[in-house]
């Protein structure tokens, strides 16, 4: 037990570790940029740059949490020594290790622009920086999906299930939500990083441009609430023994296939969301038009991460 405690604790914090840093290097380095541009703003600006970096910090913050958490706790007073707690307590740390890398990414696309902006029209800094939170916190979104799926697999007591095959379902169900929130964290975060841009750019369609924000996001959110759903299916389902091999490869598998299905779908949905968003800043009598077409485009980007819920579902519950 002790021994997945550590080994969860290391991947938890390493993975989760990337996409803060990513993120906050990517803000400071605009932050410079626009700095250079507009030295007079320099104070306004580095501090709109460690509000935004603050927020994209929030992921890694996740992680380190849970990475201390399994460090420092004694779960042998929540789990029987068995390989289904082990692959819990391991799955906890997959989990939150791979959920904090797009939000982390994702966090720092509206922190850059929002720099960026405030140095071209100063008088709308107020404007840029409630744009950029309410978009950064959007971002954060699948990261949080991670940290309560791994706090769930940290937590909760399977004892009362077979070790075979309910150790395959839970370390499945930390890939699952862990990699489908990569996509969507970073595709949330470029529909927001656009929306900066476009009110610094327009300000007059500030609410046009914001609710299209959000819009696109929701959209690009969808794939992490796939993982997230196939997650707690595999946490909840009921499982007969089994000494066969077949049954918990089937379960880990519906959690990888999951996992890996929803990242592309969740950066795709955001390219889509950043266009669109982008385009309503500077034409905004058309927003309407561009709405339904980035709808209609994210619709069809969509169904590979269905493609892949739904062989996730068949090896659940067929296999």
């Amino acid at each position: 037990m002790s021994g997945a405690s550590y080994l969860s604790a290391g991947i938890a914090i390493g993975f989760g570790a990337i996409g803060a840093a990513v993120g906050e290097g990517y803000c400071a380095g605009h932050a410079t940029r626009a700095s250079a541009r507009r030295p007079n703003l320099s104070g306004d600006i580095v501090k709109n740059m460690l509000v935004g970096q603050a927020v994209a910090e929030s992921a890694g913050i996740f992680a380190l949490v849970v990475s201390m958490l399994l460090i420092f706790m004694d779960f042998h007073t929540i789990h029987a020594s068995s390989l289904s707690s082990a692959a819990a307590i391991l799955g906890a740390g997959i989990c939150i290790g791979f959920g904090a890398i797009g939000s982390g990414i994702g966090s720092g696309y509206p922190a850059a622009t929002a720099c960026e902006g405030l140095a071209r029209q100063p008088q709308v800094a107020s404007q840029l920086t409630t744009n950029m939170l309410i978009g950064s916190a959007v971002c954060q979104t699948p990261a949080i999906f991670a940290m309560v799926v791994a706090f769930m697999l940290m937590f909760m007591d399977f004892s009362g299930s077979p070790v075979s095959p309910t150790w395959a379902a839970l370390l499945g169900a930390g890939f699952s939500t862990g990699l489908a929130a990569i996509g969507s964290g970073i595709g949330g975060g470029m529909a927001a990083g656009a929306s900066c841009e476009g009110v610094a750019r327009n300000p007059v369609t500030l609410g046009a441009t914001t609710t299209t924000m959000l819009v696109g996001q929701a959209v690009a959110q969808t794939p992490a609430i796939f993982g997230l759903l196939v997650s707690f299916i595999l946490m909840f389902k009921s499982y007969p023994a089994s000494s066969a091999l077949a049954a918990p490869m089937a379960l880990l598998s519906a959690g990888i296939c999951m996992g890996f299905g929803s990242i592309g779908p969740g950066y795709g949905n955001g390219i889509t969301a950043e266009s669109a968003v982008a385009w309503v800043s500077r034409n905004h009598e058309f927003t309407a038009v561009l709405t339904r077409t980035m709808l209609v485009g994210q619709a069809v980007a969509q169904s590979t991460a269905i493609y892949a819920m739904v062989v996730a579902l068949v090896l659940i519950f067929v296999f």
